[in-house]
């Protein structure tokens, strides 16, 4: 099942997933689709059984609420790390608006020391701790865009939220941004409120999630496949590949009626009962495989 969790900060991903698996009980295959930080909050989808074969299937996209602190720099490029330089801020609204839109679009991002990014098999974090950095190599990632929020309470903090793809880092982002800025900067909270196509308003509190996994209740309010997967087209497998189809078989496009395949594209497939089968894709014949069954 795929359950949609709102991480409250102080908990790490691993943490979350934890606690889960020992309210369900049993020997439950777990896990999430994408690491949120100790002090981020917001949506993190936890899979289960034969759903955590989807976790590099789902949309990757995510849209994340930051806040900003400018003239301040530290080792993780958040405000939990040492801090390592504080700097006058001579920066106007405007200014720090403008900066902004320089960060939309694919841009070539360095990943932070504290990440869990491995160099020679070696994550980076566990080198970090240890005082040591390492080059890295950058990667290539997409800023959809940044909404300007505004100017918070404290002195030279801000809000915006970033629309990115899969990999991005915000805090390296809010370091990015200090640097054009000549200040310097760091991530002082971040929220994600949107991750693999299922948003915050549809995710529920974690210890609520706990009381009902207890109960044997969390089944209850679990995101369906269908609905998770609603962005895709529906395919009709025919009842005589069925089998076929389900024990890996390739079906040709011929075979499909009623939707004009396209190459190299996910499904949601279907038995001509409607009873749905699972994910399928197409190869560049458009020739039609599954890629995960229900």
């Amino acid at each position: 099942m795929i359950i949609p969790v709102n991480k409250p900060s102080g908990y790490t991903s691993h943490d979350i997933v934890a606690g889960l698996r020992r309210a369900i009980g049993g020997k439950v295959k777990i896990g999430h689709t994408g690491t949120l930080d100790p002090m981020c909050t917001g949506v993190l989808p936890v899979l289960t059984e034969n759903y955590t074969k989807l976790s590099d299937i789902f949309p990757s996209d995510k849209a994340y609420i930051c806040k900003i602190c400018l003239g301040i720099v530290t080792d993780t490029e958040d405000i939990t790390g040492e801090v390592i330089s504080k700097s006058e801020v001579n920066v106007s609204e405007d200014e720090f608006k403008a900066v902004l839109s320089k960060f939309i679009g694919e841009i070539d991002q360095v990943p932070p020391m504290y990440s869990s990014v491995k160099k020679n098999g070696v994550p980076l974090y566990k080198l970090a701790r240890k005082g040591v950095s390492v080059e890295r190599e950058a990667r290539r990632i997409k800023i959809y865009d940044i909404v300007y929020n505004g100017p918070l309470e404290e002195a030279d903090t801000y809000s915006f939220t970033v629309y990115c793809s899969s990999g991005t880092y915000i805090r390296t982002l809010c370091a990015d941004i200090g640097n054009a800025l000549g200040c310097g900067a760091c991530m002082g909270a971040l929220e994600r409120i949107s991750s693999n196509g299922i948003t915050l308003d549809r995710c529920y509190d974690y210890n609520d999630l706990l009381i009902l996994a207890e109960n044997g209740m969390i089944d209850k309010i679990a995101i369906s496949f269908e609905s998770a997967f609603a962005h895709l087209d529906v395919i009709t497998i025919p009842e005589s590949g069925r089998v076929y189809y389900l024990n890996g078989g390739i079906i040709s496009a011929s075979r499909i009626v009623g939707v004009e395949l396209k190459p190299e594209t996910d499904y949601i497939a279907c038995a001509e009962d409607g009873l749905v089968l699972g994910l399928a894709h197409t190869d560049k014949g458009r020739s039609v495989k599954s890629l995960w069954n229900k």
